[in-house]
């Protein structure tokens, strides 16, 4: 794959060829360095997508993005960044594609998971960063049944043959996670 040749020409770390281009703004610079790291940015991308050519588009998307977020954020390691911009664009993506809405409680009370239209993206990224945060705080078993369930749409008979719980189990460890993402999220509302 053309895609995913090694543009690496020296050993020069890529956070100082991001400070070269910040400087001088060329894009050959914030090309060389993405470059590097296009292969893993395609694996995280088919991961969500599980499609070859969506991720190959993802992989250039990603790349037209830096160009805003790099002048915004500081960037201490550029791999441990360019992996949480490719998981943030894919699950973006995949939230945009259709409209969800979590039910949380008997109340209905929702969380949509999908961008709203009138909001600043960073508002819709913090979002997406306190959810994530917040699913990443669930005990093992609930991270897994929650993730399985809304992030890639599997029914209960699915999760319980793919992890090996019980249908009970998975039932449980479903509605006890929801419980917790909706008492994590309203926590850090109040903050």
């Amino acid at each position: 794959m053309g895609l995913f040749k090694s543009s690496k020409r020296d050993d020069t770390p890529d956070e100082s060829l991001l400070l070269h281009y910040q400087v001088s703004k060329d894009l050959a610079l914030l090309g060389e360095v993405y470059q590097r790291h296009t292969e893993m940015v395609y694996y995280v991308c088919l991961r969500y997508f599980k499609d070859s050519e969506r991720s190959k588009d993802a992989v250039m998307q990603i790349f037209e993005e830096l160009i805003l977020k790099i002048e915004r954020q500081e960037i201490k390691n550029f791999q441990k960044w360019i992996y949480v911009v490719a998981k943030n664009h894919c699950l973006m993506a995949l939230r945009s594609d259709k409209v969800r809405k979590i039910d949380f409680s008997e109340d209905f009370v929702e969380l949509s998971v999908a961008p709203h239209p009138e909001e600043d993206h960073v508002i819709q990224e913090q979002r997406l960063q306190t959810l994530e945060h917040c699913i990443e705080k669930l005990p093992e078993k609930q991270k897994i049944a929650v993730q399985l369930f809304f992030l890639e749409e599997k029914c209960y008979n699915d999760i319980a043959n793919l992890t090996g719980y019980s249908m009970n189990g998975v039932k449980s460890y479903i509605q006890n996670g929801k419980r917790n993402l909706k008492q994590c999220i309203e926590r850090g509302k109040d903050e």
